[in-house]
């Protein structure tokens, strides 16, 4: 990324760029849910990622929800309600991919859902710190 000023917007982009890609594929027949909860996972990382940055805190490269969410609130991040199960999209950012474990059925709308609702406190914890 270019510099560390920028790394916040840029994470908020990407995730808008996996949350519209999520909600593309999702009328697509023959995307399984590997693929579609991949993107709302990434969509979900990213926007902790970006609350993390926004905040100035290191962030480990991990696409565990879990660990981003422990260090959000760790270091005084509060996290929307509607996020706290969140977790269940980890599976879907690398064991999913890679044939680690086998899937399970993914609740399509919920994942857009935590996609959008990660996006929107993002978002607004940038627009507090520009005020």
């Amino acid at each position: 990324m270019s510099d560390d000023a920028d790394v916040p917007q840029v994470l908020l982009g990407l995730a808008r760029d996996d949350e519209l890609a999520a909600k593309s594929l999702l009328s697509v027949e023959g995307v399984t849910d590997a693929i579609l909860g991949f993107h709302a996972q990434q969509a979900v990382e990213k926007s902790l990622k970006a609350v993390l940055a926004f905040r100035e805190v290191e962030f480990p490269f991990t696409h565990d929800l879990d660990g981003l969410l422990e260090l959000c609130q760790g270091h005084g991040v509060e996290v929307p309600e509607e996020l706290s199960d969140v977790d269940n999209l980890s599976p879907y950012g690398v064991q999913l991919r890679y044939g680690a474990i086998q899937p399970s059925v993914l609740d399509r709308d919920e994942a857009l859902r935590w996609a959008a609702s990660a996006i929107d406190w993002a978002t607004s914890i940038h627009a507090c710190r520009r005020a």
